[in-house]
């Protein structure tokens, strides 16, 4: 009777806050595809705007709408009025992945852009079903796991590929960047309200575009701000509408081959990732059903694919600072109605010559400093170690990533350079390559061995490593691709600790639990 006469609340002045900052969240993420798109993949304009983006647009509409409907229905259930829905959009490693790994090689090989479209189109085909038949698994996964575990590797996303980008550009551009992130802090960490409640998303990005605007009128070309950007992005008003490609996607299994040995891995991360994320809104307080949420990520992004969008859907990161703002149901479903008209509309391109991406980007470091937090709040002090494990393959992959990306714009690579060489210079670029290799696997099952020792659950330690050993010996951690036998001696050695844990499980005899430790001023001290 309860749910039936409790009448969620659509819209609550804290969904200002989450909606200009969640959608300035996916702004950013659609400014920097469009950029990917035209910039790097050499996409025709038609293309970009008049097809992928109008699917793209749709795809994350209907993520949007759909976790709201979630959302109404849990605060229904629960007639709770702080219910906060799943925040979800484009999956911004996905978006790097499909572009550089799959979309940039076809199109360079073949001539013709158009190939390396139709090929990510078959990648999302191939990694939606991957999440749709993983959604009814992932909830086991997610029982015996522990939290620490989840949250650690999620912090380690969050750290390395959310957080350091975006501090990286808010310190090039300090005065627009970091005066942007202090708005952003005072108020949302702070407290402080701006004049008749303007939410803080705004002043940043109104304050940010302010200097980068004033600083072109004194001559200064401070943001990278001109009028003749402008006038080239109002060319592309137009309203364009999602049209089937049904074509297009089936034409891209003529490079399956290449596709698969990406797609199945990183479709087994976007199922551990989401867990990981509804485990951080588990955490928040409002706890969703992990099978639907899947099933529903890989059936839009089939819809999305479907219409020409070449980029997966996810549940995003941040869950917990879109409640913390005071965002409800309403600001994802706003969101998803404001992508409609920036994507339809032709806006994207405008908004990309207004706007400084640079005072968007304290948004990203704020909520990457939120997820970082809250695996050391949420889980047990005794954890803690644990969860700097979780976080080790992610600084690699991160660190490695960067080696590459250096090393491949001087035109040469790691093997070129030799890593004997680069091990004298200090660089262990195969230790990175190992460590980093499926670093959200390798995060989550190093974190569950981690926290399985320090509770002295030694079999359960043991099943986690003997998992380990099985998805590295078939590429799944710590390795570069799919296969069998990819990395025998890494899964050798997980194998060898199982047979240690297990051995410490049935024959160990214990020292007594150490000195329980508290608290004090700021600093830890036995008990």
């Amino acid at each position: 009777m309860n749910s039936i006469l409790h009448r969620p609340q659509l819209w609550r002045p804290g969904d200002w806050n989450a909606l200009f900052g969640f959608g300035t969240n996916i702004l950013v993420n659609m400014l920097v595809l469009t950029g990917l798109l035209r910039y790097v993949l050499k996409m025709p304009d038609d293309i970009v705007f008049g097809r992928i983006l109008p699917a793209a647009g749709l795809m994350m509409f209907l993520s949007t709408v759909y976790y709201a409907y979630l959302a109404y229905r849990l605060a229904q259930k629960t007639g709770r009025t702080d219910v906060c829905a799943l925040p979800s959009g484009i999956s911004v490693p996905h978006m790097f992945v499909v572009v550089f790994v799959i979309m940039l090689p076809i199109s360079l090989s073949t001539g013709d852009p158009i190939k390396g479209w139709e090929a990510g189109l078959t990648w999302v085909f191939v990694q939606s079903f991957v999440l749709m038949v993983g959604g009814f698994i992932a909830p086991y996964i997610r029982k015996i796991t522990p939290r620490a575990a989840l949250l650690g590797t999620l912090a380690g996303v969050s750290i390395a590929f959310i957080s350091m980008r975006p501090a990286q550009e808010m310190f090039i551009t300090p005065l627009i960047g970091v005066v942007c992130f202090a708005v952003i802090v005072v108020s949302w960490f702070g407290g402080v309200r701006y004049f008749r409640g303007v939410p803080a998303g705004v002043v940043a990005i109104a304050v940010g575009s302010l200097i980068a605007w004033g600083s072109t009128a004194f001559g200064l070309d401070y943001g990278g701000m001109s009028v003749t950007n402008v006038t080239s992005a109002l060319s592309n008003f137009g309203f364009s509408v999602p049209l089937p490609a049904f074509g297009h996607v089936f034409s891209g299994f003529e490079f399956l081959g290449v596709i698969l040995v990406t797609a199945i891995p990183f479709g087994i991360y976007d199922l551990v990732e989401a867990m990981d994320n509804v485990e951080s809104a588990a955490v928040a307080g409002d706890n969703y059903p992990t099978t639907r949420v899947l099933t529903a990520d890989g059936t839009i992004s089939l819809i999305g694919c479907l219409m020409g969008n070449p980029f997966i859907n996810a549940v995003y990161i941040g869950h917990p600072g879109w409640k913390a703002m005071g965002g409800g149901i309403g600001y994802s479903a706003a969101t998803g109605l404001a992508v409609i008209i920036f994507s339809w509309f032709g806006i994207i391109a405008l908004l990309m010559a207004l706007i400084p991406v640079v005072a968007i980007s304290p948004i990203l470091l704020y909520i990457g400093m939120l997820i970082g937090a809250q695996a050391f709040q949420e889980s047990p002090k005794s954890h803690a170690p644990a969860i700097i494990l979780a976080l080790a393959p992610h600084l690699a992959a991160w660190g490695k990533m960067l080696i590459d990306n250096s090393l491949g714009a001087a035109g040469t690579s790691a093997a070129a350079v030799g890593l004997e060489n680069l091990g004298q210079a200090g660089v262990l670029y195969h230790g990175l390559e190992v460590l980093g290799g499926g670093a959200i696997l390798g995060g989550l099952v190093l974190g569950a061995i981690g926290v399985c020792v320090i509770d002295r659950t030694f079999s359960k330690a043991s099943a986690f490593a003997l998992a380990g050993a099985v998805l590295t010996f078939f590429g799944f951690m710590h390795g570069e691709s799919i296969g069998f036998g990819e990395s025998p001696i890494m899964a050798l050695s997980y194998l060898v600790v199982s047979g240690v844990l297990f051995g410490c499980a049935k024959f160990s005899k214990l020292a007594p639990q150490p000195a329980k430790l508290e608290e004090h001023g700021g600093s830890v001290v036995a008990a």
